[in-house]
């Protein structure tokens, strides 16, 4: 039996999906507690009170930001080892970057125990998150991709993307159960329990991922092909030699996806909160039935991808948002929270249908032995503008202009209407590159499929 098909039968799809799905809920669970906590009380915690509210809500989303600075880098490093060396190491070690990142927050003092110390410690520990997260995404989507049986890369892969739909349940829902204990007791110590809670996640997660075998992309490699492989160009070299084009392609294909995101969450939770003094239980709450709702519908509609095109899937997605991008907005001057709940979870579908499928279009786009490097560039380049940026811009535009939410709309709807362009533009060029799966002779992806 060669090594390609030893590789092949070894790695179950569930069992690959399972594990994506446990480490990306855990990463994502630990990111976006620190967005909720970046909204809503780090303002308050780890700056001074004198400090202007407008001044102290950008410092908060400044910290929010700095995560994002070093995921490219992250996607580099990460990526030149999870090319050569293999997908599972790699995912090993960023859960404990992440995880120990992430309980170490939950033990910070505050601005009034150690005055400037409280947010340069936090700015650190976010670093270490950033650069943790960047090599994340692109090895658990890996995982999950390569090992999927033809035509349901899609499906399969979506579970890796499912991550971030059940890392935000748990980590809104466990802000929204801390703030049943009150405001003060919520800024004095409740913001802290989400953060120390992840040191069990972290646990069971390694637990999984420990037990996981490789990628069949590297696992099934002959000596050959690893020889040729480390005497080849650096990855990320050989992606900016050959596939910088679909490297830029992708930043903008996933604009909405990342940044449109954080908008939907983050800033409307600051923007709500903030200018329309609504109930910040109430918007965390609709937050948290929003993520179950992506929970439930993103493999359906990955599915469907694989039937239709995941390119079509993911452009009604885009086309969705550009829609729903206003009424969001002026839905939540009503203060009816039949409405606004029922707003959230319509941009929650439309989104889940632009981000489930777009990994699987992604990989496709570079060729297997630079593939997460390729991928983790485009996904982490992206989330350091769009993403990192958005709730800053969001915020600050907003404040320019009189606190209209007007800005925020405009840049959903921007970066939608770039980002069909670019789908469609990546969907053109999946025939160049060789199918997913590893088969003991070459493959094409037959276009349209």
């Amino acid at each position: 039996m060669t090594d390609r098909t030893s590789a092949r039968k070894s790695q179950s799809p569930r069992r690959a999906a399972a594990a994506a799905l446990a480490g990306t809920s855990i990463e994502w669970y630990d990111f976006y507690a620190f967005a909720t906590a970046a909204a809503i009380v780090f303002d308050d915690v780890f700056f001074p009170s004198d400090m202007p509210p407008l001044m102290k809500t950008l410092a908060a989303f400044g910290t929010f930001a700095v995560g994002f600075l070093l995921r490219p880098l992250g996607g580099i490093i990460f990526g030149h080892i999870g090319d050569r060396v293999g997908r599972k190491k790699t995912l090993v070690v960023t859960l404990m970057m992440m995880g120990i990142a992430s309980f170490a927050i939950g033990l910070l003092p505050t601005y009034e125990q150690v005055g400037v110390l409280a947010p340069i410690l936090l700015i650190v520990l976010r670093l270490i998150q950033g650069l943790a997260i960047g090599g994340e995404w692109g090895g658990a989507v890996l995982i999950a991709v390569e090992s999927a049986p033809p035509g349901k890369a899609a499906f399969w892969g979506s579970f890796a993307q499912l991550g971030s739909s059940v890392g935000a349940l748990l980590s809104t829902g466990a802000f929204a159960l801390m703030n049943l204990f009150g405001s003060a007791a919520f800024t004095s110590w409740g913001w802290r329990v989400p953060f120390l809670a992840s040191a069990v996640l972290v646990v069971v997660g390694l637990l999984i991922r420990t037990r996981l075998e490789d990628s069949p992309v590297t696992a099934g490699r002959t000596a050959e092909e690893k020889a040729a492989a480390e005497a080849a160009p650096l990855p990320v070299v050989e992606v900016f030699r050959t596939a910088w084009r679909t490297v830029l392609t992708g930043v903008f294909a996933l604009a909405t996806a990342t940044g449109g995101y954080y908008v939907v969450t983050s800033y409307l939770l600051s923007y709500g909160t903030g200018e329309l003094h609504l109930s910040e239980s109430m918007l965390l709450n609709g937050l948290t039935l929003a993520a179950f709702l992506e929970l439930v519908v993103t493999p359906g509609l990955s599915w469907l991808a694989d039937k239709v095109g995941a390119h079509k899937v993911v452009i009604f997605g885009l086309a969705g948002v550009i829609v729903l991008s206003i009424p969001q907005f002026l839905i939540l001057r009503t203060e009816s929270i039949a409405l606004i709940w029922l707003m959230m979870l319509a941009m929650r579908f439309v989104m889940s249908a632009l981000y489930g499928p777009i990994a699987s279009i992604l990989a496709e786009g570079f060729e297997p032995h630079v593939r997460y490097t390729g991928i983790s560039l485009s996904y982490q380049v992206c989330n350091m503008i769009f993403a990192g940026l958005g709730p800053m811009a969001a915020v600050a535009l907003s404040a320019w202009a009189g606190g209209s939410y007007w800005p925020a709309a405009a840049m959903l709807m921007a970066t939608s209407a770039v980002g069909i362009f670019c789908t469609s533009r990546l969907a053109r060029a999946r025939t160049r590159i060789p199918s997913l799966r590893l088969d003991d002779s070459p493959t094409r992806i037959p276009a349209g499929s």
